[in-house]
């Protein structure tokens, strides 16, 4: 039993940790600002939508609290969950509220994180993570 107990607690030990970001008991103190973030970016009113077409392409769709076609420039990246691989993403837009990128050919199937900024005219800024599985 003893033995068995040994080989758990190493092989507990040696794989992975379940941390997926650094300091992560430095950034859960903060999570009061997480939030205060969250609430600025609902006060915007701004919705966004962002959804893989078959051909690999993403297309993001935005409006503001009216549900008119946001005016915006896009920044953005995919970001594999726990290895940290990133990789960006070109936005070109495709007429009012519309943007379309391809999805980058090293991006191997399954599931990724799309990490997205809309920055309005006047400086007003929506953060957005969509998860997404590319087949």
């Amino acid at each position: 039993m003893v033995l068995a107990n040994a080989v758990l607690i190493y092989a507990a030990l040696a794989t992975f940790p379940g941390v997926t970001v650094e300091r992560a008991y430095e950034r859960g103190r903060g999570y009061n600002q997480v939030l205060a973030e969250a609430a600025r970016q609902d006060a915007l009113g701004w919705r966004a939508e962002l959804a893989l077409g078959e051909d690999r392409r993403l297309t993001l769709l935005a409006f503001d609290r009216a549900g008119r076609p946001l005016e915006a420039q896009v920044a953005s990246l995919l970001e594999r969950p726990l290895e940290g691989t990133e990789l960006p993403l070109a936005f070109a837009a495709a007429g009012p509220g519309r943007w379309v990128a391809a999805v980058p050919g090293e991006a191997r199937a399954g599931q990724w994180d799309a990490r997205l900024t809309l920055t309005g005219q006047a400086g007003e800024r929506l953060e957005l993570r969509r998860r997404i599985f590319l087949p």
